[in-house]
């Protein structure tokens, strides 16, 4: 199988690239979007890599690398009417949300800020500058070698 690269945003001040590094892995929980649900449930597989990106923060960019480390299953926080991400058209015989957890791989020595990377045209066509919203998406394989040079300190 074709190895698979995905970008997958959180707010820092929500769960950063730091707290993925102290938990060493952890629950990708909480995504309600259908569309990154099926990428999660339906493309997603383990050993795939991940570009972390920090959204809703001065600046946003990508921190680091993560690894997929188990594959789709249920989001528990749906069905918690306790959490912040309960869904009440949700319930453990029918799930409607899905999740990946996701191992910490390294956190590069500087964000790479957005308007960097909208500053390169081999990324011109990434998913990530033409449908900002989206919070997990697919990367080309150029495209995540690029930004890892870029995120160790390669030009």
């Amino acid at each position: 199988m074709e190895d698979q690269f995905w970008l997958m945003k959180s707010e820092p001040r929500v769960y950063s690239i730091d707290d993925l590094e102290e938990d060493g892995s952890a629950p990708w929980t909480g995504v309600r979007n259908y569309e990154a649900r099926n990428t999660m449930r339906d493309g997603m597989r383990k050993g795939d890599r991940v570009l972390f990106y920090h959204s809703s923060t001065t600046p946003p960019g990508v921190a680091g690398v993560a690894r997929v480390s188990r594959e789709a299953y249920p989001d528990f926080t749906a069905f918690d009417e306790s959490h912040d991400y309960f869904d009440p058209k949700s319930n453990p015989d029918a799930p409607r949300w899905y999740m990946v957890d996701v191992e910490f791989v390294e956190k590069f020595p500087r964000l790479i800020p957005l308007q960097e990377l909208r500053d390169i045209p081999e990324l011109s066509e990434m998913v990530l500058l033409n449908r900002m919203r989206l919070s997990v998406q697919p990367v080309r394989a150029h495209e995540f070698d690029l930004i890892v040079k870029l995120g160790r300190g390669g030009g």
